[in-house]
């Protein structure tokens, strides 16, 4: 039986980029740069952090927790994740509203 969402029912995502961390996560799990149980302990560090209060589990701290790993893997660097999320402002600004957002319409790439 397929479970069927409800017109009014949002759904899991409340926007498309949640839906593509999510599956960038299980990806990720499914290639093996990471096990569940190291993703686990990886996002309950995020919302959890030693000393301080308890956050939700958002999507943007699943992105945060996602960029961590990449670095401590050597998968990536912050700056390198840094200076996509500045082209990938740079380029949202400058797209008209409606259409896709693209790296290639940023108006400074880097070179």
């Amino acid at each position: 039986m397929t479970a069927m969402c409800r017109p009014d029912d949002p759904g899991p995502f409340a926007e498309p980029w949640e839906a593509q961390v999510f599956a960038l996560v299980v990806a990720l799990q499914e290639r093996g740069l990471f096990t569940q149980e190291e993703w686990a302990r990886a996002l309950g560090r995020t919302i959890r952090p030693e000393g301080k209060p308890e956050a939700a589990a958002d999507y943007g701290r699943w992105l945060a927790t996602l960029e961590a790993l990449l670095a401590e893997r050597g998968v990536t660097d912050s700056a390198s994740v840094q200076a996509r999320s500045d082209a990938f402002l740079r380029a949202a600004a400058a797209t008209p509203h409606g259409e896709p957002i693209r790296l290639a319409n940023d108006p400074h790439p880097s070179p």
